[in-house]
């Protein structure tokens, strides 16, 4: 018989109805025939297939041999093992709970208007200006909030300049797919494309890279992971923040999570609300996701530890180091070690630990391999 050739059937069937798909858009930017649409109304978060092309669960195309998103898609069976792999030549040790890691530190940018813009200590905004103004990228998918930013809803956007990449810098806590932006760099003539994405995102480039997904992989030339344990639906900011707590969202200009919803008011004021309230507001595609630390990110990063003012950085490969050091030496941001902080780095294991735990028994079995009681 010939070799199978999964295809959208596959993946529809095996990852966007199976509760296994996180959102991110992957096999969206890979489709070659723009038979894949993003639905993100009421938090459904999910692609579908144009119906006149093969019915919403199946597709002509592949029928007739193309393969491409399920090569795009990070979540497609054993996906992690073939990341592993790529990226670091062997599948991670037991004790690599949180992946596989060079270095980790704590990060700071230097330039008090990079840190004072971005969210605990600006490394990702340092970096992106950095790599944009030393030719290192042409573009960064990233993150904006809608319109004038008081409907606190991301979408996803591109960053070609400094004052670009300050416009997108801090935390969203409801989900935005950056892969979708994809399309705009490359209209915008990018080449080497830096992608700032949660955990499932960051997987995107490197199982396109493993899977040969074409030039689609080729351009993605950097990948920065955000530590992510959930995201939230957008409706957690009318049917939770503001009628249980009375907490509008156009009056909201900042908010972060350190255990608690931290939010800081218009009128200056500052509440902390409980984050276990807002569980009923998980993002289904959240509910099955194993990768808390981005663990294929060639950086991954995340503002969890005692030094509010410091990124945790996880530094994971060559490239990574590569423009870590880069940075360093050129005096963009400052390091001290992770050792300073411990405590920052058992609760990354600790959550990492947590997160694996979601990944269902009836899956591929990649990431519950891990014995679960390692420390």
């Amino acid at each position: 018989m010939p070799p199978e050739k999964p295809h959208w059937a596959h993946l529809f069937s095996e990852v966007v109805t199976s509760g296994l798909c996180t959102g991110c858009a992957a096999c969206i930017v890979a489709c070659p025939y723009d038979v894949l649409g993003y639905d993100d109304k009421e938090g459904r978060y999910r692609p579908f297939h144009v119906e006149e092309m093969g019915g919403f669960d199946d597709c002509t195309h592949g029928e007739k041999g193309c393969t491409l998103c399920t090569r795009a898609c990070p979540r497609f069976r054993d996906w992690e093992g073939e990341i592993d792999n790529f990226l670091f030549g062997r599948e991670r040790l037991d004790e690599e709970v949180f992946g596989v890691a060079e270095e980790v530190l704590l990060a700071k940018a230097t330039d008090p208007a990079v840190n004072d813009s971005g969210q605990d200590g600006g490394l990702v905004s340092a970096l992106l200006i950095w790599a944009l103004e030393h030719d290192v990228i042409d573009a960064a998918l990233v993150s904006y909030l809608e319109g004038d930013g008081t409907s606190w809803k991301a979408v996803p956007g591109v960053a070609r300049n400094r004052e670009e990449v300050l416009a997108a810098a801090g935390s969203r806590y409801t989900y935005s797919a950056n892969t979708l932006a994809y399309s705009e760099a490359i209209e915008g003539g990018a080449e080497r494309i830096a992608l700032v994405g949660m955990s499932c995102q960051a997987s995107a480039p490197p199982v396109m890279a493993a899977r040969r997904a074409g030039k689609v992989a080729r351009r993605f030339a950097l990948t920065i992971g955000l530590l992510c344990s959930k995201t939230f639906d957008d409706a957690i900011f009318s049917e939770f923040f503001e009628a249980r707590y009375g907490l509008r969202r156009e009056e909201m200009v900042k908010m972060n999570i350190k255990g608690v919803f931290q939010i800081w008011m218009r009128d200056g004021s500052y509440h902390e609300v409980p984050l276990k309230e807002g569980h009923a507001w998980t993002r289904e595609g959240c509910k099955a996701c194993p990768d808390f630390a981005a663990e294929h990110a060639d950086i991954s990063t995340g503002g969890i530890g005692a030094f509010g003012d410091h990124t945790l950085t996880v530094v994971r490969t060559e490239k990574g180091r590569e423009i870590m050091s880069a940075l360093v030496e050129a005096g963009v941001v400052e390091t001290r070690p992770a050792s300073d902080d411990p405590a920052a780095v058992e609760l990354m294991r600790k959550l990492s630990r947590v997160s694996r735990r979601r990944w269902p028994a009836t899956a591929v079995p990649g990431p519950r391999r891990l014995p679960l009681a390692v420390s």
